[in-house]
């Protein structure tokens, strides 16, 4: 249970005014001391997350927030904090101090109606305020009433749970038929961790597993000689980003395939707003801001594909002096007025409801949002050589290699072509080339 990726976890969130009894009742849900309760006010200052196996629901993530209605100096930040967890919740859990129904218990039922957020409430107190009928009622926070609560509140979550998280899009088991194989390139590099395959990689391998299919995973300097092996192709190609252009290269046009990224933003996302998106990249100018938006806050490499390709690729496809942001994790700007795009990453750290929450965002700001993603399935076209040549009458042989930002990433080369490149060049040059008659020539 404790290694569900929090990501496909049930996030719920705790809300109410401050002292109400988050804390206490997160405690008394968990049946240990999971965050400090006080009565000091604004003694919750952050997001607490606790990982719990709530049956028959499975794996959940409850996020214990700071209270509305907060007085103290840290207050606008703290409320910050609980609204960006918000966009994480599939489902609030109102606290309330028994039938004390103020403007902070309002105003967090008119946040959860905006945001279209299952709300269930919860009576703390009710010996010393009284309740109202239309919720859970907690006496005290003795474990001798933790069953009872227990009960009402699993009972009440089945109800609340979002038809999108019971019915989540699949990652790939909808790609391929039963039976079919899944061929998967995955880089072990110096970025890869000792021991062990990334988060997307794993859980795209257990989605395929979970559809009947076979899978072949593969380094990509093996891909080549594992579909030679191969006795019927693949029904689909999967490979990192960063080795999209030798996959291509490498498979045949009849077999279908993708990126781990472009799978999880399907899986995560709206992909007709962030293909909409992508279509925006060769509108940018001088001067426009980007923003990148990645949810893991690891180590930044060499060449790290969010701190420098992508930056990189953004600007030799546009040749604009673009201005570029960065944000890891949860950090999210709250104004995206300023940026005439964002690019998510494949959000494999977040779960569905905050993807689709940025994305939202990026709409109601009216910026264009877009994933990680190389196009694999656009052919390239012709090239000046064989295009200048038909303007003279001289036979010609026009020879190249196939350059990130100049083509597609379709008939984009792998290293080796360049060594290949230089020794047939090589060869070129050492010999004499006679033309016997026309069209028919011989090397000397």
């Amino acid at each position: 249970m404790l290694q569900t990726p929090k990501s496909l976890r049930l996030h719920i969130a705790l809300l109410g005014r401050v002292n109400a009894g988050k804390s206490s009742f997160l405690n008394l849900i968990a049946g240990q001391e999971v965050s400090i309760a006080s009565d000091v006010a604004g003694t919750t200052t952050d997001v607490v997350e606790k990982a719990q196996e709530l049956l028959p629901l499975g794996p959940v993530v409850w996020l214990d927030t700071a209270g509305f209605g907060d007085e103290t100096v840290l207050a606008a930040e703290r409320l910050a904090k609980t609204r960006r967890g918000l966009d994480r919740a599939d489902v609030a859990v109102l606290v309330c101090e028994g039938c004390k129904i103020g403007t902070e218990e309002k105003e967090i039922v008119r946040e959860a109606e905006a945001r279209k957020l299952p709300l269930i409430k919860v009576y703390n107190k009710c010996d010393l305020y009284g309740c109202p009928e239309d919720g859970i009622k907690v006496v005290s926070t003795d474990r001798g009433s933790r069953d009872r609560v227990l009960n009402e509140l699993k009972a009440a979550l089945i109800k609340a749970v979002p038809e999108d998280f019971i019915n989540a899009p699949v990652l790939l088991g909808d790609l391929a038929p039963a039976h079919s194989t899944v061929v998967m390139i995955i880089p072990i590099d110096f970025e890869a961790p000792k021991g062990r395959l990334i988060m997307p990689q794993v859980q795209a391998i257990r989605d395929a597993l979970d559809h009947s299919l076979t899978v072949l995973v593969v380094k990509e300097g093996d891909y080549a000689a594992a579909l030679n092996n191969l006795k019927t192709p693949p029904a689909l190609v999967v490979c990192d980003s960063q080795v999209v252009d030798r996959m291509v290269a490498e498979t045949p046009a009849n077999i279908k395939c993708t990126t781990f990224s472009t799978l999880f933003a399907r899986l995560k996302g709206d992909i007709v707003k962030l293909v909409e998106g992508a279509g925006t990249i060769s509108k940018l100018k001088d001067g426009d801001k980007v923003l990148i938006a990645e949810s893991c806050t690891h180590h930044a490499v060499e060449d790290d594909i969010g701190r420098v390709k992508i930056p990189r690729w953004l600007r030799e496809k546009t040749k604009a002096d673009l201005l570029i942001d960065h944000v890891s994790g949860c950090d999210f700007p709250a104004n995206l007025s300023e940026y005439s795009l964002v690019v998510q990453c494949g959000g494999c750290m977040n779960n569905r409801r905050e993807i689709l929450s940025r994305i939202n965002k990026c709409e109601s700001a009216g910026v264009p949002v877009q994933y990680y993603a190389n196009r694999a399935d656009m052919p390239g076209g012709s090239t000046l050589g064989n295009i200048s040549n038909t303007q003279v009458s001289l036979n010609a042989v026009d020879i190249g290699l196939a350059q990130l930002a100049m083509h597609s990433p379709f008939e984009t080369a792998g290293a080796a072509d360049t060594v290949s490149l230089v020794k047939a060049l090589t060869a070129f040059f050492e010999h004499s080339l006679v033309a016997e008659r026309d069209g028919v020539y011989r090397f000397l």
